[in-house]
Parts: C-alpha cells; structure tokens; sequence
C-alpha cells in the first residue's frame, strides 16, 4: 500500500450547530474546548492537503437497509435552518470516487450505492466539520455517505470498500466520522438523562482512543439506544477504512456540558498489522462459538441453511448428518413440545418464530420447521439471504407445558415465560430476554404482541423452557 495513495488520517469529530458563532451568537463559548479541539483538526488536515475529503454522517439521507452515497458532481447547503443563512457551502463532489465504491459494493452484492437520494443539501452533520475545515483548506473534493440501519459488521465493511477505491483511484484522503455521543448525558439536557448515557461516552472515548475497532463492532446496539447516541455507525465505518493496519490515535476532547457528548480523536495509520483484520477475527470467533453449539442448535442452523441455499426441507433421518445424529438425544425424535428459534446476525434479532404447543410429531421436526419459518416467515424482517448465514447465531427453545396462574405475583422474569390470553387472542414472551428485566415489562409485551388490553379480561399462564446455545 502507498501510504501517499491511500486514507492519510481520519477525525471522530462531533457536528452541533451551535459551535458554528453565527449560530451559538456566544453561546458556543461554552464548548470552547471542542472548539478548539476543532481547530486542530481543520489546521491538521490544511497540512495533509487531500484530494478527497470523506465525510460520514448521521443527518445525510439514510435508509434501514441500504447505504446512501451522495451522488452528482455538486451540492450546496446552509445554516438558515439553525438562523444562520449566511454560512453557506458550494462543495464539488468526487463523483469518480463515489462511482467506484458503488461499483465495489454492487460487485459483492453489497447495499451500497447512490440512488434513492432524499435531498439534495447538504446536512449539519456533514456542514459543521466542514466549516472548521474551511477556513484552513479549500481544496479536495467531498464524498457524503449516509448510515443505515444494518448491523454494525456492515458498516466496518463499507469502509474496506471505501479504502479500496480510495487506493484503487490513488487518492490522497481524509475520513471525518461525523457524529455526536450520547444525548443523555445531564438532567438538563435537550434530552434528559439516562444511565446508559455517561457510560457509552466513557466506553467510546475508551475504545475509539485504543484504536480498538474490533469492540467497536461489539457495543449492543440496544445499549446505544439507550444511550441515545448519534456517531456510532459513523465511526465504524471509519474502523473499517483501517482494517489491517497499525493505528496511532491522539485524544482531543470530550465534552458534555450541554448534555450531549462531543468527543474528537484523530487517528493516524502506521503501516500493515495482521493482527488487526478485524472483520476476519469476528467470522472466526463466530465459527468457534457455533462449534460449541449443542445438536438442537446444530439442527435448525442445518435445517434453516439448507432450506436458503437449495430450497430443501430436512428429511428425517436421510438428511441429517451422522455425526449431528449421533450427538442428538433419542427423546427429541420421540417426544413432542412447543419450540422457538431465534435468530440473530451481530447482535441483532433477524428472526423468531415458534409454536405454543406441539404441532409436529416429534420435536426435532418442530425445529426443522420454525428454523425455516424464523429465518424466511418472520413480518418483522425480509427473508434471511444466503450471505448472512456466516453471521448468524441461533437459539432453540423447548417449552415445558403452561401452567395456569393467578397473578403476575408467581411470574419470575429470567425463569419463566408468560401467555396472556384472552378470548382468540394470545401474547406469547419467553423467559430471560435481554432488556426484559421485569414481570411489568415481561407482562406488557406480551400484552402487545398479542394485541390485548388493560382493561380486557385476560388470562395468565407461565412455562419453563430449556434453552439450547
């Protein structure tokens, strides 16, 4: 790799209207330390003189399953929506660049490209780094790339894929991660506090200022969530610009005084490091957890794998490998239960699909079926593809019979799983769900599932199941 050809650095920076003093009127005075922080970074890359600046950012046009790269040869923006008409951009774009990442992407049948543009302006997210930028260097073309709503695992792709057109053009880039931390940082706050708030900013700055873009894959998103974050997807994607190469980092500042985190670190390559090809690390880790599984497990993977790839529903036993008969037990061939599969790809339910009561002859062949209907029935979601199988973990849930109660009173949330009934309609929720850490909760969800009502007549039942992994 020509280090001269290639990502020359990359910036984590964050994108509040108010820092820009046309817009704060003083009050951006407040954060002076990421202000000046800020302007390290513009003068930094006004030294490395791209030809192309990349810019990732949370407010441009962004889709749940689909990356979108801003297409065209221009696009201008301003501030009037923050009051400050005034400050205005006319950016060229490096169309060249943005053609040759798409042209990767749909190579590998990977969703990423430039169509389905939204709108046109430019957004705050990618308009606040910019200004700084500005004012120190009027050179280099810009790519705009939005995030989505796909696991984590593809956003560190995306930028393998961007890093590889950069070097294929033999460009001369800079990566600006645009994105704020947590928004839940202070009771008086724009958004109020959560617990999860102070804890994600003192994890990123962690991670993000190791350079340890393996854990950054491994933060639960529903813990971002919490945590009400906006940058996380941003700063993977610049994780994956690096993949395989040593990474010097220099912590700027970080900032929460108005109730919203704003971290910046710069990060700087140092040449090839094999022990940091993290996307590769995750498939191993994945197959060495899957060789561990137990034959229930075993059992749907194989059956959901074979029902995606050749379309073939398993026979019993013509199609089940000796090796996974001789491990499974004599009693799942010859007793009959209810049973869930779940399915989840990076931490992410893709799917889950199961039955109350027994509706096959044996409870192998409930598997078999429910592995299919979780990975290819479920509403919730589109069809599993052939490419996500290597991504994906699964749990199997045998349910024990329900048993009538009286009261939430004889509920216990990482023990049992509860059915609320009423007339036809039934609401189902297996026991020790991640997030569920209450019978209340346990209760109401399973409430809405099945479409029932407070102030409805309803029915309690509680079952234990037996979890396989």
């Amino acid at each position: 790799m020509d280090s001269e050809r290639s990502i020359l650095a990359a910036f984590m920076v964050p994108h509040p209207p108010l820092i820009v003093p046309d817009v704060g009127r003083g009050g951006e005075e407040k954060v002076r330390k990421t202000i000046d922080s800020y302007e390290k970074v513009a003068k930094k890359i006004a030294e490395l003189k791209p030809d192309t600046i990349i810019i990732t950012s949370p407010h441009a046009t962004m889709y749940r399953d689909y990356f979108h790269i801003s297409p065209g040869e221009k696009a201008k923006g301003d501030f009037g929506d923050f009051g400050a008409p005034k400050v205005k951009f006319d950016e060229e774009y490096d169309y060249e660049l943005v053609d040759l990442i798409a042209d990767l992407a749909f190579e590998d049948d990977f969703p990423a490209g430039f169509e389905g543009e939204k709108k046109k302006t430019l957004d705050h997210g990618t308009m606040v780094p910019l200004y700084f930028i500005r004012k120190y260097y009027t050179g280099g073309k810009i790519v705009r790339i939005g995030l989505s709503g796909l696991p984590l695992t593809d956003h560190y792709q995306l930028g393998m894929y961007i890093r590889e057109a950069v070097e294929k053009l033999g460009r001369r880039a800079v990566f600006v991660a645009s994105g704020d931390l947590s928004h839940k940082l202070q009771d008086y706050g724009p958004y109020g506090f959560a617990p999860e708030g102070p804890i994600y900013d003192e994890r990123i700055m962690d991670t993000a200022g190791r350079a340890a873009f393996g854990e950054m894959m491994e933060f639960d998103e529903e813990f971002c969530d919490k945590a009400a974050e906006c940058g996380h997807r941003s700063f993977v994607i610049m994780s994956g610009a690096f993949d395989g190469l040593a990474v010097e980092t220099k912590v700027l500042s970080h900032e929460d005084v108005t109730g919203v985190g704003y971290g910046i670190i710069e990060f700087y390559p140092k040449g090839q490091d094999d022990s940091r090809y993290f996307l590769d690390e995750r498939r191993k880790k994945l197959m060495e957890e899957r060789s561990k599984s137990d034959g229930y497990v075993q059992l749907a993977r194989l059956s959901l794998e074979s029902y995606i790839a050749e379309h073939k529903k398993l026979s019993i036993p013509e199609d089940i490998p000796e090796e996974l008969m001789a491990i499974l037990p004599e009693e799942i061939f010859s007793e009959r239960a209810g049973a869930f599969v779940s399915i989840h790809k990076n931490g992410r339910l893709r799917g889950c699909i199961g039955t109350i009561a027994p509706t096959a002859d044996s409870v192998a062949r409930e598997i078999i079926r429910n592995a299919i209907s979780a990975s290819t029935r479920d509403p919730r979601f589109d069809p599993i593809t052939e490419d996500e199988l290597e991504w994906l973990e699964i749990n199997v849930d045998v349910l024990g019979e329900p048993e009538d109660i009286d009261s939430i009173d004889q509920l216990d949330v990482k023990k049992y799983g509860v059915i609320v009934s009423c007339g036809n309609r039934r609401g189902l929720l297996l026991p020790d769900l991640e997030g569920v850490d209450d019978v209340e909760t346990q209760v109401s969800i399973a409430m809405r599932k099945g479409g029932i009502r407070e102030d409805d007549d309803y029915t309690l039942q509680r079952f234990e199941v037996i979890r396989h992994k």
